[in-house]
C-alpha cells in the first residue's frame, strides 16, 4: 500500500520507497492545455488528454529531459507545478528506493491524481505537496534538484517563488527550468501565449534571485522549448 500525502512547510522527510516509471502511446496533434481559471482547468482528465500527447514536446521528449537532469540513486527533487504527474512519475524511477521525489503544485485535484497514479504503479517515493502563490512549501535545504517545467511564467509573484526554491535547495544545489523560447518574431499561439518573458529575461531574473546560469542544456527533441541549469550561489 502506498504512503502517498500531502505536506507542508514542517513535514518531516522520511519515506521508504521503491518506485517505476511510466510509458504512454504517443498520439499526435494535441490541443491546447486547458485555461488557466477556468472550469476546463478543473477537469484533470482533460489535463492528461491535452498535456501528455507526442505531439507535444514536453512529452515527446520527456526521457531525454529526464536524461538531462542526470538523477542519481537517493536524490531528492522537487517538481514544481507537477499538473498530471507525467515528470514526477519519470524521476521516482531514477532516484531509486532511497530517493523521494515532490510533487509541488498549488492545484489539490493534481496532488490527488498525482496520488492515484502513484498508488496504481506502487510507487511509494512520490511525496504531494500542496504549494502557494509564493511559495513551494519545502523545508530549508531539504532537496537536492528542483525541476520547473512550463511553469515559471504563470508564478504569480516569481520574486518570492524562488526565493522558497532558493531556501529548499541544499547549498550547490541545482535547478533545472523548462519553457517555451519567445522571440520577438515568435508567433503566438494558443501554447505559449502565457509566456511573459523570454529566456535571457527569464535566466536573469532568475540570477537575481541567488541562482548562478550554469549551461543551457542542449535536449535532444526540444526546439520549441529550452532547458537551463542555475546553481544556488
Amino acid at each position: 500500500m502506498t504512503r502517498l500525502g500531502q505536506m507542508g512547510a514542517c513535514a518531516v522527510l522520511a519515506l521508504a520507497v521503491a518506485a517505476c516509471g511510466q510509458k504512454k502511446d504517443d498520439i499526435a496533434d494535441p490541443l491546447p492545455p486547458p485555461a488557466y481559471g477556468t472550469e476546463e482547468q478543473a477537469n484533470v482528465d482533460l489535463w492528461l488528454e491535452r498535456m501528455e500527447v507526442g505531439g507535444r514536446e514536453l512529452y515527446s521528449a520527456r526521457f531525454d529531459v529526464v536524461d538531462a537532469v542526470g538523477l542519481s540513486d537517493g536524490a531528492r527533487i522537487a517538481d514544481i507545478g507537477a499538473g498530471t504527474g507525467l515528470y514526477s512519475l519519470l524521476f521516482a524511477d531514477k532516484v531509486g528506493s532511497d530517493g523521494v521525489v515532490f510533487a509541488v503544485d498549488i492545484e489539490p485535484r493534481f496532488l490527488t491524481l498525482i496520488n492515484r497514479r502513484a498508488a496504481d504503479l506502487d510507487n511509494e517515493n512520490i511525496v504531494s505537496v500542496l504549494g502557494r502563490d509564493a511559495s513551494i512549501t519545502l523545508p530549508p535545504g531539504s532537496v537536492d534538484i528542483v525541476f520547473i517545467s512550463d511553469t515559471y511564467n504563470y508564478f504569480e509573484d516569481p520574486q518570492k517563488l524562488m526565493k522558497s526554491v532558493h531556501e529548499a535547495l541544499t547549498p550547490g544545489g541545482k535547478l533545472f527550468v523548462l519553457d517555451f523560447d519567445i522571440k520577438t518574431d515568435t508567433p503566438r499561439n494558443e501554447n505559449n501565449e502565457h509566456v511573459r518573458v523570454g529566456k535571457e529575461a527569464l535566466a536573469s531574473e532568475i540570477e537575481a534571485s541567488g541562482f548562478r546560469l550554469v549551461e543551457d542544456v542542449a535536449v535532444e527533441g526540444l526546439s520549441e522549448t529550452y532547458m537551463l541549469r542555475f546553481e544556488k550561489v
